[in-house]
């Protein structure tokens, strides 16, 4: 997962997935950084593009917007993983209710003054 480490929502969203994951498969990348920018382009995804998405990674293929986030569901327990059903609307109705977030996240969230600090076990699923 490639995310916006100043994003105190993208944050919350990272905190969650480590405490609900059914096992301990996913990595994490900042937008910010080097890996996590040169995985993105390795996949066709600007910086930039990075303002208004993040991105899973999964078996070979990118994942963003809304689709990113049904993929992330599918590694969490129940009932998290229940989300997915919501899969039943349109991807563009999805995608516009995830960039009115996206577009707004910072403004209605904030940003982190504060770093995440993974425990010494999850340290090794940070990229970066």
């Amino acid at each position: 997962m490639i995310f916006d480490s100043d994003c105190i929502l993208c944050s919350h969203w990272v905190r969650l997935i480590l405490s609900h994951e059914t096992s301990p498969t996913i990595h994490f990348a900042s937008s910010h950084k080097t890996v996590g920018q040169q995985l993105a382009s390795d996949f066709g995804y600007a910086p930039e593009d990075l303002d208004l998405t993040y991105l899973v990674i999964c078996n070979g293929e990118a994942f963003a917007k809304s689709d990113a986030t049904f993929v992330l569901l599918g590694e969490l327990k129940a009932p998290w993983s229940w989300l997915r059903i919501l899969r039943i609307i349109p991807r563009p109705v999805r995608d516009a209710f995830y960039d009115l977030i996206a577009r707004n996240r910072l403004q209605w969230f904030g940003r982190k003054t504060d770093c995440l600090i993974p425990t010494p076990e999850q340290r090794t699923r940070f990229l970066d």
